[in-house]
């Protein structure tokens, strides 16, 4: 066998048996293939779920679909960074530090494992209503017409796909604080953009001026960087920002 062969990667992985339990950290030693993704490391320890110390353990639990950085359910923290497992190779892990660690993102609870409740971002959704209401049951007819500019930024925003690695590290997150998160917020700022959409831009507003809302906003700029889709937040957090000012005027003087 050539070196390439018997080359093997150490895994530390942070397990958690259920919500509520102490967490413990399991390391699994596992043969190098190409072109490894963490998902793959991840299936090879469910094929062979023995510790480096020779005990035999139960599967790591994660979440995932696609496989393809467009679901957004692999978010871990890999290498103290939140992203995606799908994309992120095992050889550009290696060349950062010898040992690949995963671990869950640490602002949602912990279901088991990987596994994490993201339940916060989808009510936050809720909260800024996220949607566009529309009569089904009559003909709609054609879409409304727009910039091609403003479709462009409305699409760079459409690109979110609810991952949580903005929440995971914006320093206004936290167990101390109510605040929403950029996700919510920049999911507003793209249906207030729409022509439809902007007929409910009121509500949206005025979820995003109550506690935890827009004024929580630190600017760290942190969620813009770690946006594994590039998503412009910063973008739509000043947007939002001026607009909750102008609705809050516009309120006020129609007292």
């Amino acid at each position: 066998m050539n070196d390439q062969a018997q080359r093997t990667i150490s895994v530390r992985v942070r397990r958690q048996d259920r919500r509520g339990s102490a967490g413990y950290w399991q390391t699994f030693r596992i043969a190098h293939q190409p072109n490894m993704n963490v998902i793959s490391l991840l299936q090879e320890i469910a094929a062979r779920p023995v510790t480096v110390e020779g005990r035999h353990t139960a599967p790591v639990v994660y979440d995932s679909n696609c496989l393809e950085n467009v679901c957004g359910s692999c978010s871990m923290v890999i290498n103290g960074r939140a992203r995606q497992a799908c994309n992120t190779l095992v050889d550009a892990l290696l060349a950062e530090r010898p040992q690949v660690e995963i671990a869950p993102l640490s602002k949602f609870p912990v279901v088991r494992d990987l596994f994490v409740d993201r339940s916060r971002m989808f009510d936050a959704l809720k909260k800024v209503r996220a949607w566009i209401p529309v009569d089904t049951y009559g003909p709609i007819g054609e879409g409304p017409v727009v910039a091609p500019e403003d479709a462009a930024t409305r699409y760079d925003l459409s690109r979110c796909m609810t991952c949580g690695c903005c929440l995971e590290v914006c320093p206004q997150v936290n167990h101390r604080s109510e605040f929403i998160g950029p996700q919510a917020i920049g999911q507003a700022a793209l249906f207030n953009l729409h022509p439809t959409g902007a007929m409910n831009s009121g509500p949206r507003l005025e979820a995003l001026m109550e506690p935890g809302g827009i004024s929580d906003c630190g600017n760290a700029q942190n969620c813009v960087k770690a946006c594994p889709k590039q998503v412009p937040l910063t973008w739509a957090i000043g947007k939002v920002g001026r607009d909750t000012t102008l609705h809050a005027i516009r309120r006020w003087l129609m007292k």
